[in-house]
């Protein structure tokens, strides 16, 4: 292992000759883009984990949180969303090391089809294209109801237009201005939900107007601490405590959901193979503190009986959906309703707009690896997948079916399908990294050895695997109690597009999953470790960094 962290050029030297031998398995889609066709490399570390914590953190944790807490009660929201926390940890850190071996520009896709089997690959490209052609625009119809909290004199679909039109300008103008307005966008969100998780401690001690400490109350029969969900259906307690818990799962699969796109910011991360391993250990962090943390405060603060609860669990969006909002009326509070409403139209439009800039760049990788048409291809002088970005925003029309009285529905449904997606990629991205272990494994190559090297493993990534696959496959088992043929479809249609997009490139071009010991280690590393190289001689050209630099980079 060399110096700087990653592997030696001897390492590679000793295995290339057997790695390339495997002509069928090693093309030309391996190699990164030309200089034309290129994504540019202008994300910082500080950008890449706020842009990971921007389409992180939204309506999942801060609005769907309320209805897991009613189902869950506030222990079992604590329990499962501390389970699915680990989980998502594990996922980030199989991601992480891929990435950091292997910092490509074709995103997670790209390691299914060198890793297993190019069909996986297309599968999963298209599957995550998917999500985040539905995701988006669940972000704007969730900012034009929040905007709806504070007046109705202008027409919903007007607000929808004014922000697509923004996250649109935002993403054309290039990876830097993007990746620096998304770092201020989720400063403020950081700042609120530390704001909010204070408040939440500070009135669960006391400090409130009707001076009331709070403690564990909630966590007393009969607001906890296990909630029992459809118990009027399953007429038995201990069945429903389990059937609550259940829910909360996927409630936090959906809550989530989106940590993962730090592999597809890999090919316009500066100095990836520095900056990527960073990223992935905050979000350990990222985790601990806004998810565990948040719902803890949550179960402490609201009772999961309470009557304002069920109606905001019943609202679409907006600061009434909010738990929080719910917790400042309890206890008397009056202004702050506005601010977390202004906090949340922060969130969802910094959401929407990683989600555009995503969407974008998993198209453009499909298109480079020939599993897109050819015309997504295409970059600007700024790099930014221009066609590839007109695209995903054509999409963003889907908004305007929230624009029918039916509107909480769809909404409904988008979250279905954006946690049945999302579920399939996180698969997808641990058996990637198990089959990478097993190639390492297979050429002599140790783990010790890579810029990063991924914790609990290799059982980790099983386990992750697997919890997934349970949770995806039993997510959707309210819509039987009793039968809702809308909330079926949406819970699991994911699972056979999946399987026909796999099956019908599979058939198409007759591929084979690609053997352990023929697996490709090899083929693009030369030039990304050249283009490391040509990044860290510029760095040292502007000499060192000084102390207030130093102090704002560990910030």
């Amino acid at each position: 292992m060399s110096s700087d962290g990653k592997p030696s050029g001897k390492a590679l030297d000793d295995h290339e000759k057997s790695f390339t031998s495997a002509d069928e398995y090693c093309d030309d889609n391996f190699n990164e883009p030309m200089a034309e066709e290129t994504l540019h490399r202008g994300l910082k570390a500080r950008q890449i984990s706020m842009i990971a914590l921007g389409g992180a953190v939204g309506t999942g944790l801060i609005i769907g949180s309320g209805t897991a807490l009613v189902r869950g009660g506030p222990l079992g929201l604590l329990l499962g969303y501390s389970y699915v926390g680990f989980v998502c940890y594990l996922v980030m850190g199989s991601l992480g090391e891929m990435a950091a071996f292997l910092p490509h520009k074709k995103g997670f896709a790209g390691y299914a089809t060198r890793f297993v089997d190019p069909a996986l690959g297309f599968a999963l490209g298209w599957n995550y294209l998917l999500k985040y052609l539905i995701v988006t625009p669940n972000n704007i119809n969730a900012a034009g109801v929040v905007v709806q909290y504070w007046t109705r004199s202008v027409h919903i679909a007007i607000w929808m237009v004014i922000f697509i039109a923004f996250i649109l300008a935002i993403n054309l103008l290039g990876v830097r201005v993007f990746g620096e307005l998304e770092f201020w966008f989720s400063g403020i969100k950081v700042v609120a939900l530390i704001g909010l998780l204070l408040m939440g401690i500070i009135i669960d001690l006391g400090g409130n107007p009707i001076h009331d400490r709070i403690g564990f109350r909630y966590w007393r029969a009969p607001d906890g601490p296990m909630g029992t969900y459809l118990l009027s259906q399953v007429h038995n307690t201990k069945t429903a405590i389990f059937l609550g818990f259940w829910a909360v799962m996927t409630n936090a699969l959906f809550a989530f959901i989106g940590t993962e796109l730090i592999g597809v910011t890999v090919g316009e991360a500066e100095n990836p193979r520095k900056n990527i391993p960073i990223a992935i250990r905050r979000t350990f962090w990222r985790i601990l503190i806004f998810y565990i943390g948040g719902v803890f405060v949550i179960g402490l603060i609201v009772p999961s009986t309470n009557q304002s609860l069920f109606t905001a669990t019943k609202s679409k969006t907006g600061a009434a959906a909010s738990p929080f909002v719910v917790a400042t009326t309890l206890v008397g509070i009056k202004v702050l309703n506005h601010i977390i409403n202004a906090a949340i139209l922060i969130f969802v439009l910094s959401a929407a707009n990683s989600d555009l800039y995503i969407g974008s760049r998993t198209l453009y990788g499909l298109a480079i690896e020939g599993k897109a048409p050819a015309i997504f291809r295409k970059v600007n002088r700024l790099g930014v997948p221009w066609p590839a970005l007109l695209f995903c925003t054509a999409f963003c029309s889907l908004v305007f079916l929230n624009v029918q009285s039916s509107g909480a529905k769809v909404f409904g449904w988008f979250v279905n399908l954006v946690s049945a997606f999302g579920a399939l990629t996180w698969m997808c991205i641990v058996f990637s990294h198990i089959r990478f272990m097993k190639a390492l494994k297979a050429r002599g190559m140790s783990r010790d050895d890579l810029p990063y090297k991924a914790p609990f493993q290799p059982w980790g990534s099983w386990f992750a695997l697997i919890s997934t696959g349970i949770i995806t496959i039993f997510k959707g088992f309210d819509t039987f109690l009793p039968f809702n043929t809308a909330n079926f479809i949406t819970s699991y249609i994911a699972l056979p597009t999946f399987f026909f997009l796999w099956l019908g490139y599979k058939l198409f071009y007759r591929t084979t999953v690609i053997p352990i010991d023929k697996v490709d280690l090899v083929t693009g590393i030369r030039a990304i470790e050249e283009e490391e190289k040509r990044y860290l001689e510029q760095e040292t050209e502007k000499g060192p960094r000084t102390l207030p630099q130093r102090i704002w980079d560990s910030l």
